[in-house]
């Protein structure tokens, strides 16, 4: 059924037109395909080498109606802003005891880590378990800080984690279906800001190369480019 569902609104998609960012939002909100309440993501091209350090771009945007998803948050912290982080509405919070937990049974009951700085060095042990599955605290996207109150009510404000793959495209989510057209455009905009604020100082031409959306289940839609620039320009 879902085959069928798919082809239907692939059909009313022109696969080498590049829409304009509302209406392309449209026709993916327009063309649900699943059952379940569909995630929407943008996915960006960018004129970038990530295998140059300065041209790795990362960064972390809070999206104004958030994703839609319940994110479960883990705080690793000691003394008094264990307490911060519980009342911020933190789903764990722990120092040692925690880390001891992932290191020996591979507890990972969570999406999202945060840290306090001085207990980085025992956050180590559990690298290798955190590291590839983009789970370890970096300060660079502000999970590893002693204001662990902020932290954790941004997370679960709905802040994304954007990063730049090895082909040079960024994949983030914008919100659920459900969501509808204006929200799902007002979040668009706003990770397409914070991607042009990250543009590296090296990167030369054309930063944002191609932009697409498509939800869990449904086809692709191409975004037009010049739009999206302003757009994130204005925004």
């Amino acid at each position: 059924m879902a085959g069928k569902k798919y082809k239907e609104a692939a059909s009313k998609i022109d696969r080498e037109k590049r829409y304009a960012l509302d209406e392309a939002i449209k026709l993916v909100v327009e063309h649900k395909v699943a059952k379940f309440d569909e995630t929407v993501e943008l996915a960006v091209r960018l004129n970038v080498d990530p295998r140059q350090a300065d041209q790795n771009v990362r960064g972390t945007v809070v999206l104004p109606h958030g994703t839609g998803r319940s994110v479960r948050v883990l705080v690793l912290a000691k003394g008094e802003k264990e307490k911060e982080a519980r009342e911020a509405g933190a789903d764990f919070v722990g120092g040692e005891e925690l880390i001891k937990k992932i290191q020996e049974e591979n507890w990972l009951e969570f999406e999202r880590v945060i840290a306090t700085p001085d207990i980085m060095g025992l956050v180590g042990r559990i690298g290798k378990i955190l590291g590839p599955r983009g789970l370890m605290p970096n300060p660079k996207v502000g999970t590893v800080t002693f204001d662990v109150a902020k932290a954790v009510s941004e997370v679960k404000a709905g802040k994304v984690d954007y990063r730049v793959d090895k082909a040079g495209v960024v994949h983030a989510p914008i919100g659920k279906l459900s969501f509808g057209s204006a929200k799902l455009i007002d979040n668009a905009r706003a990770l397409l800001a914070a991607i042009v604020r990250s543009k590296p100082a090296s990167a030369k031409g054309n930063y944002i190369q191609s932009v697409a959306l498509s939800s869990t289940m449904g086809p692709g839609v191409k975004v037009d480019t010049g739009e999206a620039r302003i757009l994130a320009a204005a925004a």
